[in-house]
C-alpha cells in the first residue's frame, strides 16, 4: 500500500535518491509508476517548472505543476513558491529535442490527485495524521499533509494557550502531529493540535506549589498576568505594568487547583522577548480520537473537543 507524505520527507531517502540517480533509474520508475521527489530548480516565464534530476532535464508543465492550476482555482504563487524546495511528482514521458537532449516530463497533479482519491477522501474527524508546516498567517497555519496538499490549522486549535502568532509556536517546516478536525464536501481539510498535547491534569502534574520555573507572558490584563508553563497550561499572576506579552519570565508557584483549573503564580524576574520554540510534547500518540475532554472531572468547567 501506497504511503503518501508531506513533501520533503523522502527526498534525502536512500531509495529516492537511487531512484533519480540516473536515466536507466528513471526509466525504471517511470515504468513502475513510483513517487519521486526533486528540488525544483527554476520556474520559467511560462510557469514550468524545471526539477534538477542531475543527468537529465526534468520539466513539471504549468498544468502538472498542482491540483486546481488548469481550472484557475490554485493562484501561481503556489508554483512560483516551490523553487528552490522538494517537490513529489511522477515521470509521465521521456522527450529528445533535435539534438538529442532528452527531457523527463514530469507531473505533480498526477501525484496529488492520486494521493486525494487513495488517502485524502479516506480521512475522518478525528484521525491523527502526520504534516509539515509550510507558512504561518496571523490566523493559522497552513500545513502540508500530503504530496503538496495543503490544511488549516486555526490559530485557537494549536494550544490552549493563547498565543499571538502560530510563529511562536512552530517555525516553516516543523514537522508536526496532528488532528483532522473536518473534512468539506471539496476534501479541503482543518486541523486541531491541541488534543495531542495533554489535559490540564497531565500538563499539571510537572508543577507543584514552592517551584519556581520558567514561562513566557502570553498576556497582560488588569487583572492580572497570563503565563504559559507549557502550550496547553497556563497559570495566573497579579498585574503589574512593567510586565510585557511576549516577556520571559521566571515564577514561583503559590498553588494548584484542579477543580477551578487554576495556578496561581507570583513573577520572580522578567526578561525582554525572545524567540524560543521548545520540541511539542505529545500526550497522546494513537491514529485516532472520537473524544478529547481537557478539564479534570472535578472543574467545574468543560473544555472537550468531540470529534
Amino acid at each position: 500500500m501506497t504511503k503518501y507524505y508531506p513533501e520533503g520527507v523522502i527526498y534525502e531517502t536512500k531509495q529516492n535518491k537511487r531512484s533519480v540517480s540516473s536515466v536507466m533509474a528513471l526509466r525504471e520508475s517511470f515504468f513502475e509508476g513510483k513517487i519521486l521527489e526533486a528540488k525544483a530548480k527554476l520556474c520559467d516565464g511560462e510557469h514550468n517548472l524545471h526539477v534538477d534530476l542531475g543527468g537529465i532535464r526534468g520539466i513539471i508543465p504549468r498544468e502538472e505543476c498542482a491540483i486546481g492550476i488548469s481550472e484557475g482555482t490554485t493562484k501561481d504563487i503556489a508554483i512560483v513558491s516551490r523553487v528552490n524546495k522538494p517537490v513529489a511528482f511522477k515521470i509521465t514521458d521521456f522527450a529528445d529535442d533535435e539534438n538529442g537532449v532528452r527531457t523527463a516530463m514530469l507531473s505533480r497533479r498526477a501525484v496529488q490527485e492520486e494521493c486525494m482519491r487513495n488517502y485524502i477522501l479516506g480521512l475522518t474527524a478525528g484521525d491523527v495524521i502526520t504534516a509539515r508546516v509550510t507558512h504561518n498567517e496571523h490566523f493559522g497555519s497552513f500545513c502540508d499533509i500530503g504530496c503538496g496538499i495543503s490544511a488549516l490549522l486555526p490559530i485557537d486549535s494549536i494550544s490552549i494557550s493563547r498565543i499571538p502568532s502560530p510563529e511562536t509556536r512552530f517555525a516553516v517546516n516543523t514537522q508536526i502531529n496532528a488532528v483532522v478536525k473536518s473534512i468539506d464536501e471539496n476534501g479541503r481539510v482543518t486541523l486541531s493540535l491541541k488534543e495531542l498535547l495533554g489535559t490540564w491534569e497531565e500538563n499539571a502534574e510537572q508543577f507543584k506549589a514552592g517551584q519556581t520555573v520558567g514561562g513566557i507572558v502570553r498576556s497582560v490584563e488588569k487583572y492580572g498576568v497570563f503565563i504559559e508553563l507549557a502550550p496547553n497550561l497556563a497559570g495566573l499572576a497579579e498585574y503589574s505594568d512593567d510586565v510585557h506579552a511576549g516577556d520571559a519570565a521566571s515564577v514561583y508557584i503559590k498553588s494548584v487547583n484542579p477543580r477551578k483549573m487554576k495556578i496561581k503564580l507570583a513573577i520572580v524576574d522578567t526578561f525582554p522577548p525572545e524567540i524560543k520554540r521548545s520540541p511539542l510534547k505529545y500526550y497522546y500518540n494513537g491514529g485516532h480520537i472520537d473524544y478529547w475532554r481537557y478539564s479534570p472531572d472535578s472543574s467545574e468547567k468543560v473544555i472537550e473537543s468531540i470529534f
